[in-house]
């Protein structure tokens, strides 16, 4: 199992986790645009700059064109000042919910250091993120990087879903999110009902693209020795257990 494929789950819930937050849902009072899709599409592609929501759909890609035009352009707040405000809702999610996890410089020097060594060649929104100026706080800087490093696994998922021939809404029928099931994140996303299960095939194509993406994302984590990447897997799981406390 590689350091990238240990940690991806680590990564994927707690950068979500943040999006549906407080502090995002107070980002998106600020915005004046009422719902989730518009304030998060708007902070979330805000590092793309003021672009025609064709290159939002872009670099998204799991979001139908008519849903991320709609959402892009619901929001009137500069794409700069929607981006800036988005990472301080992360940097406050990680200050609270990280204010009992004393590693947290450690994890940050780490997945800092395979920010620094991935590729940004086709996953621009990693790209985006990645020159985003880190905040001094330590528990903050560890929600950050991990968005970071969110957005450079999505990137390369897409990459991998499309050389698999599989659709973008058949991705997200199929893998849904650690919030909601295929259907319900299909619905949010804005794709057309009915949502027929993708089939076997499909499955078959989807599971190799997750395959191509650890590939893929390895190639970021290469950077740490084995130590190091056994540090990280440990600390990204006592993180986790920090944002994702048991019950």
């Amino acid at each position: 199992m590689t350091v990238a494929h240990a940690v991806k789950d680590q990564i994927q819930q707690i950068g979500g986790g943040f999006m549906f937050s407080r502090e995002a849902k107070e980002f998106g009072r600020t915005t004046g645009v009422d719902g989730f899709i518009g304030p998060y599409m708007r902070g979330r592609c805000g590092v793309l700059g003021e672009v025609d929501a064709d290159v939002v759909t872009a670099a998204a890609g799991f979001f139908p064109a008519d849903s991320v035009r709609a959402a892009w352009e619901s929001v009137t707040m500069p794409a700069a000042e929607a981006a800036r405000g988005y990472a301080l809702a992360a940097q406050q999610f990680g200050v609270r919910k990280l204010a009992a996890f004393d590693a947290a410089d450690r994890l940050a020097e780490l997945m800092e250091a395979v920010a620094v060594n991935a590729d940004p060649a086709g996953v621009p929104l990693f790209a985006g993120w990645r020159a985003v100026p880190l905040p001094a706080d330590p528990r903050a800087r560890v929600l950050q990087l991990t968005h970071v490093l969110r957005e450079l696994r999505g990137g390369l998922h897409l990459v991998a879903v499309k050389s698999q021939r599989v659709s973008p809404r058949d991705a997200v029928l199929i893998s849904g999110s650690p919030l909601a099931s295929g259907p319900d994140q299909a619905a949010l996303y804005g794709w057309p009902a009915p949502y027929t299960a993708p089939g076997e095939d499909i499955r078959a194509r989807w599971a190799r693209a997750e395959e191509i993406t650890d590939e893929l994302a390895s190639q970021a984590f290469d950077v740490l020795d084995e130590s190091e990447g056994k540090e990280l897997v440990t600390l990204l799981a006592d993180a986790h257990a920090g944002v994702f406390p048991p019950r």
